[in-house]
């Protein structure tokens, strides 16, 4: 391919078009999708912001070029292009490779479809890594949305039965006059209470109310830091690697810390091995992402909170269901804690990511900032 830089700059009148292009769809600068508008003869008359950044190219540059040099199948985008100036077709999609310079080709889905000005086809691009992700998050808020609508009937189908189980085994407990069944009634009773307790866990984070004020990310850290080491004063090591310039943003602290302390704690528990080994190590690092797309929106800014561990690692079994109610990795555990972990952050228009494998685990926690 060769450089969009080696092409001649564009004379007097496509830079006037390209003013009032820009004006035209500036708006399309809000989009994380990539966009490149072209004219009838596949020249740029203009590239959003997103496209900008993932070719490393300036709007200044690009405009006036022929869009099929940045692209490894110019033959795909011709054919794109000739069916939409045709209109044999509302909107063609192929698969292709976007040439950037210095940098391995980017993998896109993209989209041929006649732009609102005549004469002019706009491309629509979407990063295949992307993509994926965008999907995933996608699955993960549905699924989120199911296990909280199941949770509610469920805890609804489960509490009147019980309140009737456990009210029946008192009242056959005060009825006994042999002492060596009362052990039956009072396990009965027992695991009631038990079920009782899940369930009110389960509903506890739908039931709270979001009491929103100025949250600093690092006081949050500091108090989980803190209640984890109270709990695991021998072995484990909590590093902090923060970003302090990042801003206080609104949002509910009693919420995050709970979050931040589930995923923690849920770290702590998984290092037995190395707590008692005396070598376990959880770091939590803050970050300000930039251009930072969460489900289908794009924000300047975002929080960007990792919590890493030098364990084991998520066994590939739960891998992709980490997040739901009552999945858990180990002996004992209620398959709670990350459920409510990621119910908190969504509520803060958030998510949670997982990236594991064995010796490094990175919970990662995005949350947009103003």
């Amino acid at each position: 391919m060769s450089s969009t830089a080696d092409l001649p700059p564009p004379d007097a009148s496509n830079l006037e078009l390209d003013e009032t292009d820009q004006k035209n769809y500036q708006s399309l600068d809000w989009l994380c999708t990539l966009i490149a508008v072209l004219d009838e003869r596949g020249m740029v008359r203009f590239v959003n912001a997103a496209l900008e950044n993932a070719l490393g190219q300036s709007r200044r540059i690009m405009v006036g070029s022929e869009f099929a040099t940045c692209v490894a199948e110019p033959a795909l985008l011709d054919k794109a292009l000739s069916g939409a100036r045709s209109n044999d077709f509302a909107a063609l999609r192929f698969e292709a490779n976007l040439l950037r310079l210095g940098l391995e080709p980017l993998p896109i889905h993209a989209a041929v479809s006649l732009a609102e000005k005549a004469g002019h086809v706009m491309v629509e691009m979407w990063p295949l890594e992307q993509q994926a992700r965008q999907d995933r998050e996608e699955r993960i808020r549905e699924q989120a949305q199911a296990n909280k609508e199941l949770i509610r009937n469920l805890a609804h189908e489960i509490k009147n039965p019980l309140g009737g189980i456990r009210g029946a085994a008192q009242l056959l407990q005060m009825d006994l006059v042999m002492p060596e069944l009362l052990e039956y009634t009072t396990v009965i009773i027992h695991e009631a209470d038990r079920l009782q307790a899940l369930v009110d866990r389960l509903l506890a984070p739908h039931r709270q109310p979001h009491d929103v004020g100025d949250v600093n990310i690092h006081e949050v850290c500091e108090r989980v830091r803190s209640l984890v080491l109270i709990e695991h004063p021998q072995g484990l090591k909590i590093l902090r690697d923060y970003d302090i310039s990042i801003p206080e943003f609104r949002g509910d602290s009693a919420q995050l810390i709970q979050a931040l302390l589930n995923i923690v704690q849920n770290a702590a528990q998984a290092l037995g091995r190395r707590i008692a080994e005396g070598d376990a190590e959880i770091i939590l690092k803050t970050r300000v992402a930039r251009q930072a797309t969460l489900g289908r929106e794009r924000h300047r800014l975002a929080l960007e909170l990792h919590v890493i561990d030098n364990g084991s690692g998520v066994p590939d079994a739960i891998k992709e269901r980490i997040f739901y109610p009552l999945v858990s990795g180990r002996d004992g555990g209620s398959g709670l804690g990350l459920t409510l972990a990621q119910t908190f952050v969504q509520r803060h228009h958030g998510l949670i990511e997982c990236d594991s494998q064995p010796g490094r685990t990175d919970f990662r926690i995005l949350i947009p900032l103003p």
